[in-house]
């Protein structure tokens, strides 16, 4: 998985740092530490935004007890039946399947 830093993510999107912080902070987005430091998915970024509905998705299985680290993992699995991973469904504007699927894990 491509990462980059949270200072890049800032600098890309056009925010002040402390912003990017407080997504992170709100379920916006995931961050992990790589080599002591904070990095985001580069797939979570399209272009100078974050990708559509990535937030929503993020609270949604937030609400549902998982981790950050799970909810990675859950984002960069490979799903048969969207085809490919929940995060490149969201990116393919396929965002209504990949939440009917964490939904439905929820239940």
């Amino acid at each position: 998985m491509e990462v980059v830093p949270v200072a890049t993510v800032a600098e890309r999107l056009g925010y002040p740092l402390t912003r990017v912080h407080q997504m992170i902070r709100d379920g916006q987005l995931v961050a992990m530490r790589r080599e002591r430091e904070l990095v985001v998915p580069e797939a979570f970024l399209s272009g100078a935004s974050v990708v559509k509905g990535l937030g929503g998705t993020i609270t949604l299985l937030r609400d549902n007890g998982y981790t950050e680290d799970e909810i990675l993992e859950w984002l960069f699995t490979s799903d048969d039946t969207l085809p490919g991973t929940p995060i490149e469904a969201l990116r393919g504007d396929r965002g209504r399947e990949v939440k009917r699927r964490a939904q439905a894990m929820a239940l």
